[in-house]
C-alpha cells in the first residue's frame, strides 16, 4: 500500500479555491479517442492571458478509433503534433508521449516521459504557485507519477474530467473505466482535486455542426479542422448535437464561476465502479453543473480572434 503524505485539510481547501490569477498548467490528454480534446488543447492554447501552458501528455486509450492503449497514445501523440501545427506551437520540449499500458490491479506505475516531466515540473513548482494538472482521459498518467513521487501532492492540483455525477448509478464512464486502479489512486491519495464529472453535469456542453460552422468555420485553420472532426465524427449531424465535455476543465481554470461546485468528501470509487460515501475522507472539489453559453462564447470568440475573423 502506498503512503502519501498527510495534506493539512485547511492547506487542501485553500488549493481547491481557484485563486483567479494566471494559472500553470499541464494538459494530460487522450486526444484522438473522440473529438472534445481537441477542442479543450485549443481552448487552452488560445487562452494565454488566463493559461500558462507548459506541457502537453499523451494518454493512452482503447475503443474502436485504436488497436490498444499504446496505440491510442501514439495516436493521441500524432494528433497533439497536427493541432499544434495548425496553432503554429513547436512541440519541442512541449509535447510528450505518455503510457502505453494502464495501471492494473498490480498498480504498477507507468515510467516514460510524459510521467517524468510531470514529476519535474511538479518538483520545480514554488510553494505558493501549484501546477495544475488538467486531465481530460484515462488517469495512468497521473497516478504514475502520483506513485513514483508521493510529494507531489503538494505542489499540485489535478482538474480531471472522470466519472459521472456522484449521485449516478454508476460511474463507468470512458476515462475512468479505462483504469480503475488509477482513478481510485488519486481519489485515495489525498491530492488536491477538481473532479469534473460527465453525465449529468458536463453533457450540458453540447454543441451541433450548424453551430460549429456558423461561429468559428472559415476563421483559421484550427476552426475549420474542428468542424471537419466534428462532421466526421458525427457524419448524422442533421438535427443532432454532440456533446464537447473536456473543455469544462479548461472553463473551470479560465472562470470558476461557469462551472460551479461544492466541496465533498472525496468519494470512495468501489471495484464495481460505483460511487460510495465515507464522511471521514478528505475533501475534493466536485462540479455539479456548467453554464454552457459563456463557455462556448468564451471559446470561439478565441478561436476567431485566432483566425482574425
Amino acid at each position: 500500500m502506498m503512503t502519501f503524505p498527510t495534506l493539512d485539510e485547511t492547506f487542501r481547501i485553500s488549493r481547491l479555491q481557484h485563486s483567479g490569477s494566471k494559472a500553470r498548467m499541464v494538459l494530460d490528454t487522450d486526444t484522438y479517442n473522440e473529438i472534445d480534446d481537441q477542442f479543450a488543447l485549443t481552448y487552452a492554447l488560445l487562452s494565454p492571458d488566463q493559461l500558462s501552458v507548459e506541457a502537453i501528455y499523451a494518454a493512452p486509450f482503447h475503443n474502436t478509433r485504436s488497436a490498444g492503449p499504446a496505440d491510442g497514445m501514439e495516436k493521441s501523440y500524432e494528433e497533439i503534433l497536427r493541432l499544434l501545427d495548425f496553432l503554429g506551437w513547436s512541440a519541442d520540449g512541449f509535447a510528450y508521449r505518455g503510457s502505453t499500458a494502464y495501471l492494473g490491479a498490480e498498480r504498477a506505475p507507468q515510467d516514460n516521459e510524459a510521467v517524468r516531466d510531470l514529476i519535474d515540473k511538479a518538483l520545480a513548482s514554488a510553494d505558493d504557485d501549484p501546477l495544475y494538472v488538467v486531465a481530460i482521459g484515462a488517469i495512468t498518467n497521473v497516478a504514475s507519477a502520483l506513485l513514483l513521487a508521493p510529494e507531489i501532492i503538494e505542489k499540485i492540483v489535478v482538474v480531471w474530467l472522470g466519472g459521472h455525477n456522484l449521485n449516478w448509478p454508476h460511474s463507468r464512464e470512458f476515462n475512468l473505466v479505462q483504469d480503475v486502479p488509477a482513478a481510485q489512486v488519486l481519489l485515495d491519495s489525498g491530492a488536491p482535486l477538481v473532479l469534473v464529472p460527465c453525465y449529468g453535469v458536463t453533457s450540458h456542453l453540447l454543441t451541433t455542426l450548424a453551430e460549429l460552422n456558423e461561429f468559428i468555420g472559415g476563421t483559421s485553420p484550427v476552426g475549420d479542422y474542428l468542424c471537419q472532426i466534428f462532421k466526421e465524427y458525427r457524419p448524422d449531424s442533421f438535427g443532432a448535437s454532440s456533446v464537447i465535455w473536456d473543455i469544462s476543465t479548461i472553463a473551470w481554470l479560465i472562470n470558476s464561476d461557469w462551472v460551479p461546485s461544492d466541496l465533498v468528501h472525496s468519494p470512495l470509487l468501489t471495484d464495481q465502479v460505483t460511487w460510495s460515501v465515507d464522511a471521514s475522507r478528505h475533501f475534493v472539489r466536485a462540479a455539479n453543473f456548467v453554464h454552457r453559453d459563456p463557455i462556448f462564447r468564451d471559446l470561439f470568440g478565441k478561436i476567431r480572434a485566432y483566425g482574425g475573423a
